[in-house]
């Protein structure tokens, strides 16, 4: 076995931290890496605080490598006044030990309806977004945009259209066939992408698409980038390791955007390498048990990953050669601080990278228990997070 080997990567010339690695085995291989930021998780406090809270959220994230983490609004009550905000504002500042940027809704209530109160709440949300429902409205869409391009704010979309779901649950595709499940077609998700690419161009609107999941999106969005739109985008883990070939009878398998097909995730694969995706974030999504509990067709939509997000990439991507460590950590760590304007800070993490273990959800620091990867094989244990010259989490058994 080889001797100890210390890989620095996504720092600035002459700005890694220095790490004493004294403890730690002399036979394996190190990661240090700048503060993974994920910029689509749910939180689900205040309101939903059995499925998560921001303490519980944010040990996650940090046992994940990530320093800085953007919450979806999603909540009761949603963020759509600075009052409901505050709400937030508050458990952030009471309970968070990693840097934790909320959404604002773009609608009241997440409704489609009416506009939210944004000018109030732009200068405290990191962006606008209605993450878990689309704006099925083209003029209500057109006019989030103008309003958060007036106030320097991103939309940032989850693209659905719910004329198109007919009940679907799972991708529509050989395993919904096979099985008798009820599908969901991949227009469902592209078509809303097109009409605010359009959008986007037409009102110069910064725009991000939430976790693409099929081929047309990667293709829409190629185009788009192409022509000049200001469009990033990100898809998820699962969503570049599995595919509806994957699939079993279980709950842990149910999320949205569903697990599309192999050339669907193939396609994602080269969005990555050409630099139509931006960046990889996990959509953590943490239910109870018994929600989850239900089967594929009955549990809540929704997966946890943030403990799971670099050890699923850096096993499946990068041990075999599809991307190098540098673009991993470009699309974990750098490419979200660029587009969101989050600073990196005096925030590192540390990773043995030979460390192989069995994924057990039993341990995972957060409530959410739901992952596609329960069971797995995987590369790379987590040893030390430092947010603002602070350790956040520390795996004291190295070995």
């Amino acid at each position: 076995m080889s001797q100890m080997q210390v890989l620095t990567v996504g720092f600035a010339p002459s700005c890694a931290p220095v790490v004493d690695m004294s403890l730690f085995s002399s036979a394996h291989q190190y990661g240090v890496f700048p503060g993974f930021c994920d910029v689509h998780v749910h939180f689900r406090e205040p309101g939903f605080s059995y499925k998560e809270t921001i303490a519980t959220g944010s040990a996650a994230a940090a046992a994940g490598g990530y320093t800085a983490v953007c919450t979806m609004p999603n909540l009761k009550p949603v963020p759509d006044s600075l009052d409901h905000l505050r709400l937030q504002l508050e458990e952030i500042r009471r309970q968070a030990t990693v840097h934790v940027y909320p959404y604002a809704a773009i609608t009241v209530g997440q409704q489609g309806e009416t506009l939210a109160d944004m000018d109030a709440m732009a200068p405290y949300a990191i962006a606008f977004s209605d993450d878990g429902r689309g704006v099925q409205s083209e003029e209500r869409m057109r006019h989030a945009m103008l309003t958060a391009k007036s106030l320097g704010r991103m939309i940032v979309a989850h693209c659905e259209d719910n004329s198109l779901l007919h009940g679907g649950y799972i991708h529509q595709g050989d395993y919904a066939a096979a099985h008798g499940h009820r599908g969901i077609c991949s227009e469902s998700e592209w078509g809303p992408i097109a009409r605010d690419l359009r959008l986007a161009e037409e009102t110069g609107c910064a725009y991000h698409v939430c976790h693409i999941s099929c081929k047309e999106s990667v293709a829409l969005i190629r185009e788009a980038k192409r022509r000049g739109v200001d469009v990033t985008c990100e898809t998820a883990p699962h969503y570049l390791v599995m595919d509806d070939s994957n699939l079993q009878e279980d709950g842990r398998f149910k999320m949205n955007p569903p697990l599309r097909s192999p050339a669907d995730r193939e396609a994602l694969v080269e969005g990555l390498l050409d630099g139509t995706i931006d960046m990889i974030a996990t959509d953590h999504a943490p239910h109870s048990a018994e929600e989850k509990g239900r089967g594929l067709q009955n549990s809540a939509f929704g997966v946890v990953g943030l403990e799971t997000a670099f050890a699923v990439m850096y096993t499946h991507l990068v041990r075999p050669g599809v991307l190098t460590m540098e673009q991993l950590i470009q699309l974990l760590a750098i490419h979200p601080r660029q587009r969101f304007g989050i600073p990196l800070g005096n925030d590192y993490t540390l990773w043995d990278l030979d460390a192989l273990y069995t994924v057990d959800p039993t341990t995972f620091r957060s409530k959410g228990r739901a992952t596609p990867f329960a069971g797995d094989t995987l590369y790379g244990r987590c040893l030390r997070t430092v947010c603002d010259g602070k350790i956040v989490h520390e795996h004291l058994d190295p070995n």
